[in-house]
């Protein structure tokens, strides 16, 4: 009806043409004009005190084409996420591939290099007070220094690591 006389009326007018052109009985109009409205196919404005109705062709076009946008995008959306899930699992198997060879990282291997300098030179460091106390040892008590290796589980070969 507003399609094909592509003008705006108000409930009242509708109730009057509707049951002529469209069949439709006076009693159902208001209520499918409502449903009409709610889905978005009719619109409807108050001016004054009055309720005016509309539906011009251009309207349904643009409806249209903004479904189709929609369903359109959504399939974007959906392959886009395919690729996204894609995408992170090659990120989680380079990942591995990469721990794989961490042992060769020049940072790690650097870092290995340092935490070794560190340990030598606290194993020299004991090595050095051992030897400080087996002398002290030898003096004061006059022990031989096999005596006091054998005593405290001192290995004959002990020496600073080079």
């Amino acid at each position: 009806l507003c399609f094909s006389q592509k003008d705006v009326f108000q409930l009242k007018d509708i109730e009057k043409i509707a049951p002529k052109e469209k069949g439709i009985t006076s009693m159902s109009v208001k209520e499918i004009l409502q449903s009409l409205v709610d889905d978005g196919m009719v619109d409807t404005d108050r001016i004054g005190t009055s309720n005016y109705f509309w539906a011009f062709p251009s309207k349904a076009l643009h409806t249209r084409k903004r479904k189709l946008e929609d369903l359109e995008s959504q399939t974007e959306r959906a392959a886009l996420v395919e690729e996204l899930a894609a995408l992170r699992q090659k990120k989680e198997q380079l990942k591995a591939e990469i721990d794989k060879y961490r042992e060769c990282d020049p940072d790690i291997i650097e870092e290995m290099r340092q935490t070794n300098k560190i340990a030598k030179e606290a194993a020299n460091r004991w090595t050095d007070n051992i030897f400080s106390i087996k002398s002290w040892a030898k003096r004061k008590f006059g022990f031989e220094e096999s005596r006091i290796d054998k005593s405290f589980g001192i290995p004959e070969d002990l020496d600073y690591i080079d």
